[in-house]
């Protein structure tokens, strides 16, 4: 007899129990916000709002009337950032998810609105929450972010100047490290005000230019151009304006830095010394020197001290994930929101794939700037940096080094504890001994025995 095919049953998931049971669904737009409440709560359990203030709290308003106490909210633009401050300051939890890790959710949210959806998942338990800094946090981080989009907008403006004399075949950056120096900018300013003598714009080089006189008024015969001229001198004139608007900035940071609650009973808390910069190692995008020390007063420990960190890196981080390291439970849970760890795909007990997951985060491009500077230290993350560079190539190493940063970064945040340097040397003993114990234990499982034939402080036969 033929076999007749039947259409397998439809699971309904109605009956699931629900973790979440006053949770609602946002869907948030432009010009209007839908939000999806429990069938149970209201008659109209989906109403359309506006985004005009009043509507938000009359949104509010109807979310307490229906003892809603939290709401699952996408992550789109910055449109949600009014809605989830308003929730908060009346007590109701906003979940921020990934608009990502809601697709990757089976479910036809082509047959019912995208609100119900969230609030549906939402109510099972099935989304989780981004993380999002506390409110003081979160004011400082709107500073630094902008900081850094006013040293990104000033950038291009050097590009023109080089541009310009390139044109003009002043080859200024081919004697000085950077045309924006103090030898740079002296003789772009004597050039903006009409000084045309090569002769004279050298001797506007500063005594710590490692470029001779003679070769710096070599390098600015050229031919002068009005319209290059022109394109420089505004260019000047825009860099100028970024720059005083980064020192406003500043100022500003500073000013809320002072503000901030102290997480610490310590008012003065000790900053041990590092150790002496390089000459030509000033930076123009660094922060003020304060700000070192306000940032160990304000965690309790002195973060700079750091192998590879300077102050601006640390106000970068902790703008970032703030200074609360409970949020993370352990620092496998910080390293790997970082992304600074594989992510292996497993299947039947083999690895597939093992790779770092893309992060776009400010802190962790902070990580592995650190892990880049410290390539040339004598310490023992200098070391350890070059170790897995030979091994593993220097894309690795920089993932391996800023890993091992940030878990430095988050006990010393979290217990308060004061950081001691290690040096190469004793990192390169304690590297010996672990080779020497891992070649022991191979021969013992091969029946073999492992003799030592010189005193590592022996010197080798001639």
């Amino acid at each position: 007899m033929p076999v007749t095919k039947r259409t397998p049953k439809t699971v309904q998931i109605a009956g699931l129990p629900c973790i979440h049971l006053h949770a609602a669904g946002m869907d948030i737009g432009v010009d209007e916000i839908v939000v999806a409440v429990p069938p149970d709560a209201d008659p109209q359990p989906v109403r359309v709002f506006r985004t005009f203030t009043p509507d938000l709290h009359a949104l509010v308003a109807w979310l307490v009337a229906c003892r809603i106490d939290t709401v699952a909210l996408e992550s789109t633009g910055v449109y949600w950032i009014p809605i989830y401050d308003l929730l908060a300051q009346h007590g109701i939890i906003p979940y921020l998810v990934n608009t990502r890790h809601v697709k990757m959710i089976p479910g036809r949210t082509s047959d019912w609105n995208d609100a119900q959806w969230l609030q549906q998942l939402h109510a099972l338990g099935l989304l989780r929450a981004s993380f999002r800094p506390d409110a003081e946090i979160t004011a400082l981080r709107t500073l630094v972010r902008y900081r850094a989009e006013l040293i990104q907008h000033r950038a291009p403006h050097i590009l023109h100047m080089q541009q310009a004399l390139q044109q003009m075949n002043i080859q200024l950056e081919r004697v000085l490290s950077d045309i924006m120096g103090l030898t740079g900018q002296a003789i772009l300013r004597a050039i903006v005000a009409g000084e045309r003598d090569p002769v004279v714009l050298a001797q506007h080089r500063n005594p710590a230019c490692k470029s001779s006189t003679d070769t710096i008024a070599k390098a600015l015969t050229g031919t002068w151009k009005d319209e290059h001229l022109f394109v420089l001198q505004q260019a000047l004139v825009l860099y100028d304006v970024y720059t005083a608007q980064i020192a406003v900035c500043d100022a500003q940071i500073e000013q809320y830095l002072q503000a901030m609650e102290s997480r610490t009973d310590d008012p003065h808390v000790p900053l041990p010394d590092l150790p002496p910069a390089k000459a030509d190692s000033r930076t123009k995008n660094a922060s003020p020197p304060a700000t070192r020390a306000q940032y160990a007063q304000i965690v309790g420990v002195d973060l700079v001290a750091v192998m590879g960190l300077s102050a601006s890196g640390v106000q970068t981080i902790l703008s970032e994930i703030g200074t609360d390291m409970s949020r993370f439970p352990t620092v496998k849970h910080f390293c790997a929101w970082l992304g600074l760890v594989p992510r292996n795909d497993i299947s039947g007990g083999n690895v597939l794939r093992s790779r770092t997951r893309k992060v776009v985060n400010r802190a962790t491009q902070a990580f592995r700037q650190a892990a880049q500077a410290v390539a040339r230290s004598h310490a023992a993350i200098g070391a350890y940096y070059r170790v897995v560079r030979a091994r593993k190539g220097p894309q690795q190493a920089t993932v391996a080094t800023a890993h091992k940063i940030a878990r430095t970064f988050y006990h010393l945040l979290k217990h308060g504890e004061e950081y001691r340097a290690e040096s190469a040397a004793a990192y390169e003993h304690q590297r010996q001994e672990r080779e020497i114990r891992a070649l022991t234990r191979r021969a013992q499982k091969l029946g073999y025995t492992l003799e030592q034939i010189r005193s590592p402080t022996q010197a080798p036969p001639t």
